[in-house]
């Protein structure tokens, strides 16, 4: 802002006859006179920022916990990341991270007998701490403010994929919603479930294919497709329960809803993935279980997979499935239906992003 000019006074600087202006900021600069011709000459200059360099990345934004020599950012709604100091390979001059994208909405029921699938996970992408397979690499950063974004769960009833998180350029993907025949037409244009960081879950064939995963596809992958839901034998049959196929999850495809023999329960959810960035391990990313119809004691919705997916809604007039847990990326369990009324479904969970990085030694 304010330049320094060293007035020659008859004399030569660096052999001109001007004035010398610094215009650099935090600069040192030491000149000795030489002679006539040369003048004043510069012998070493530095800047302050040469006279200490952390090694150690710096950083402030979210809920900031520490765990041995790392410290640990967790966003649980949208901030920044703020780095001062992107540190020195001698120290850190990379983070670990946690991206869960918001988990999908499980449907309605439709009718008296088609339950509705579970809503798939959010996609799971981290780069340590989890299972190997879904390992990605560290991510190295510089002096900036990264946004965060946290995925919201995706709605309930005529369901909606949930929404993406990022980091740094690291987008994990909603889930998808579940599907039932409420959904008619479907948000993406024709019946079936959505496809998303994991698939929703189909409701009773041959009304709805079940939702992909890992879409858009990364690797490593980011989720699995959901289950696909079950017709029975007949409408007339009170073995036609309908079950409708859970949410895939992290680490596992959605559960198919059973056959007829073993219909008394829906499509279990997909398993989610263990991480332990916070330094203990806690499960994120699972499937919503699927919805059942028709009323009977042992006819009860799909459990939600492990890592906050919602339970499947049971065979019950108006009966929902339900939510997936908050900041885990969970599915929303499926609706169930049986008259006179449907249960809706639940609403997805919403995502995480946790950043790790060593502070100290």
């Amino acid at each position: 802002t304010n330049n320094i000019t060293l007035a020659r006074n008859s004399s030569n600087i660096e052999g001109n006859a001007a004035d010398f202006v610094i215009n650099q900021q935090g600069i040192s600069i030491t000149l000795v006179y030489v002679d006539a011709t040369k003048g004043w000459i510069t012998t070493d200059t530095g800047n302050s920022s040469d006279a200490y360099v952390n090694d150690y990345i710096v950083a402030t934004g979210g809920t900031i916990t520490c765990c041995g020599d790392y410290k640990i950012h967790t966003f649980t709604g949208p901030g920044t990341l703020c780095v001062t100091s992107g540190g020195t390979p001698v120290g850190s001059d990379t983070v670990d991270y946690l991206v869960v994208a918001g988990g999908g909405g499980g449907d309605s029921g439709f009718s008296n007998r088609a339950a509705a699938g579970g809503g798939g996970a959010g996609g799971y992408r981290a780069s340590g701490y989890g299972p190997s397979p879904l390992q990605g690499l560290a991510s190295s950063v510089s002096i900036q403010g990264y946004p965060i974004t946290v995925g919201a769960g995706g709605t309930q009833n005529c369901a909606s994929n949930g929404a993406n998180s990022i980091f740094a350029g690291i987008t994990s993907a909603g889930g998808g919603y579940g599907f039932g025949g409420q959904n008619l037409p479907a948000p993406a244009g024709g019946p079936g479930a959505g496809p998303g960081g994991s698939g929703g879950g189909g409701d009773y064939a041959p009304n709805g294919t079940p939702g992909a995963g890992n879409t858009p596809p990364v690797d490593p992958p980011q989720g699995n497709a959901g289950g696909n839901g079950n017709e029975g034998p007949s409408p007339a049959d009170p073995s036609s329960v309908y079950p409708a196929g859970g949410g895939g999850g992290a680490m596992a495809v959605g559960g198919d809803g059973p056959g007829a023999s073993s219909g008394q329960v829906g499509g279990a959810g997909g398993a989610g993935a263990p991480n332990a960035i916070t330094g203990s391990a806690t499960f994120y990313a699972g499937g919503g279980g699927g919805g059942v119809g028709r009323p009977c004691a042992v006819r009860t919705g799909g459990p939600g997979g492990n890592g906050g997916g919602g339970t499947g809604g049971p065979g019950a007039p108006g009966v929902s499935g339900t939510a997936g847990t908050a900041n885990t990326g969970g599915g929303g369990g499926g609706g169930a239906s049986q008259a006179p009324s449907v249960g809706p479904g639940g609403a997805g969970g919403s995502g995480i992003v946790i950043i790790r990085y060593k502070f100290q030694n």
